[in-house]
């Protein structure tokens, strides 16, 4: 089908712009509001990193883009932002004015891509949410039946259910597929548990489950309790972090700090690393990290807590390394973001806490990547059997035409 075309909402520092490039899709656009984050995909831009070459970065609402310019797209991607059902936010769900998910049903309804992919955090599973979380999927199968004047989203919502229970045949429809994913499974070096939606129009010949996980914990726990883990690290052996996790141990173990951080030289204060160009990009040390009720750091041979982006400093000592003899530090940037699978060569704009607070919203990469490039697949053998139809389609000569035999 040649090369898929994409556009990104809501695109932050461009983690699953970045890991959906990896899968072979070119982006025409990405759309973000907030002005660091695009320091951050302009810097990229200007550095020559690829999968920002040919990109429209338009900041700015997502709302006032004119999606009249965005035709015959494949793929539409985005994280609407969390915040409404964050733990860490106010989790007011629809009340909250920074609720983007009606934006993206009403690009969907406007760009009628083949298929999308919107990744939320776990929080939109929460019993307090469950309507409204069935009213996301609904709104997301049918975006061209929109809420009309004065109607509230409950009211929206039913209407929609008896629109859906009817089997109504709007012109655009999607089957979508909602799943529950921790990116440790999938080889990202930390427990980042979100929810993965993604949809597929319904002329498209799709026949798409969630990829299988490649890594567990029982892995893992068996590498560290054979030895096999402190021996490819060159470590006197120990025992294994945890008690035995569930998981398929024929799989790959999951990666942990010590994996993700290998190679990397221990971070210094920036009046030691005057940011030489043989210097890790963004990888400062941070001072000041104490051990608290709540706040104890990441295991350093166990994966990650989840990279947060806290609203008020760092939160739960998610952003925190800790040693096996107790020691503990921040992470650097360079080390948050290699523990969301960033490319080392990926910088990010602004200070510490602001690069952390792009990297605490991204999409790991690798997550990206295993998501788009299986989107990817249904998409290409759609083509190729719709390409084939067209192929074996007899000719129409028109009246009085002969055949030359």
């Amino acid at each position: 089908m040649g090369v898929m075309r994409a556009i990104e909402l809501f695109a932050g520092a461009g983690g699953l712009l970045l890991g959906s490039s990896m899968a072979g899709i070119e982006h025409d656009a990405a759309v973000e509001w907030e002005h660091n984050s695009c320091n951050t995909l302009h810097l990229n831009q200007e550095r020559g990193y690829p999968s920002l070459s040919s990109v429209n970065i338009l900041e700015g609402d997502v709302r006032d883009v004119d999606w009249n310019r965005y035709k015959n797209v494949d793929l539409l991607s985005g994280g609407p932002p969390c915040q409404p059902f964050s733990l860490g936010g106010l989790a007011r769900a629809a009340l909250d004015e920074r609720d983007m998910f009606p934006a993206m049903t009403n690009a969907l309804a406007h760009v009628a891509p083949k298929a999308f992919i919107v990744e939320n955090v776990k929080g939109l599973l929460r019993q307090t949410f469950s309507d409204y979380y069935s009213y996301v999927l609904l709104r997301l199968q049918h975006p061209c039946l929109a809420a009309r004047a004065g109607e509230t989203w409950r009211e929206h919502y039913v209407r929609l259910s008896k629109e859906h229970t009817k089997g109504v045949h709007d012109d655009l429809r999607y089957e979508i597929v909602p799943t529950l994913v921790d990116a440790a499974d999938y080889g990202v070096p930390q427990h980042r548990h979100r929810v993965v939606i993604v949809g597929f129009r319904s002329d498209i010949k799709a026949e798409w489950k969630f990829p299988a996980p490649t890594h567990s914990g029982a892995a893992l726990y068996a590498d560290q309790d054979s030895g096999v883990y402190w021996e490819r690290h060159g470590l006197r052996r120990r025992k294994p972090v945890f008690t035995a996790p569930p998981g398929d141990p024929g799989l790959r173990p999951w990666r942990t700090v010590r994996d993700a951080l290998c190679g990397l030289p221990n971070p210094k204060p920036s009046v030691h690393s005057h940011c030489t160009d043989h210097w890790p990009m963004n990888h400062i040390l941070r001072e000041g990290a104490k051990v608290y009720p709540g706040h104890t750091g990441s295991d350093v041979d166990a994966p990650s807590k989840a990279i947060k982006a806290g609203v008020h400093g760092v939160p739960g000592g998610e952003n925190m390394l800790r040693y096996r003899n107790g020691l503990v530090r921040y992470y650097s940037v360079r080390e948050a973001a290699r523990l969301q699978t960033f490319p080392d060569e990926y910088a990010f704009s602004g200070s510490w806490t602001e690069a952390m607070r792009q990297i605490g919203n991204a999409v790991p990469v690798r997550l990206a990547t295993v998501v788009a490039s299986s989107v990817a697949v249904v998409l290409e053998k759609d083509a190729a059997v719709k390409h084939r139809e067209l192929q074996s389609m007899p000719v129409s000569l028109g009246e009085g035409t002969a055949l030359n035999v």
